[in-house]
């Protein structure tokens, strides 16, 4: 009954609450970061989700997409906005993955969602983590 209903309820609850309460801190961060970034200030990312299953995480967008001359992606620290540096460290970043509670992709509490690529190298042990939903906190 818990996981099925009272925690599920509680997430949305908690979510929704918390996404009233940050709304002026969001709209003011998102208009910031779309001026640092042309316009762009959500960062989504594939990540596995309950038994595996892709979802897109939603973030804000600390880091400007600047490439050297072969294309790849210059190292993170030559990327990330001055905004973006203040933004993380306040762990602002990971407000908006309160949406992806209200989807029902993630839960407040819960194993964090680790990149893709991770998928391959996990144990037995290690697969258990997508028995439940991910979640913001672990």
């Amino acid at each position: 009954m818990y996981g099925n209903y009272i925690k599920p309820l509680g997430d949305v609850l908690i979510a929704v609450l918390l996404l009233i309460i940050f709304s002026p801190l969001i709209v003011l961060i998102s208009f910031l970061l779309s001026i640092q970034n042309n316009g762009s200030f959500l960062f989504l990312q594939q990540r596995p989700g309950l038994k595996g299953k892709p979802f897109k995480i939603i973030k804000f967008k600390t880091m400007r997409d600047v490439f050297d001359q072969s294309g790849q992606l210059l190292p993170d620290d030559l990327r990330i906005t001055p905004l973006g540096s203040i933004v993380r460290k306040c762990s602002l970043d990971e407000v908006l993955q309160l949406i992806n509670v209200l989807k029902g992709e993630m839960s407040i509490v819960g194993p964090r969602p680790l990149l893709m690529k991770y998928l391959l190298l996990y144990d037995d042990l290690q697969h258990k983590r997508h028995d439940v939903l991910p979640g913001i906190t672990g």
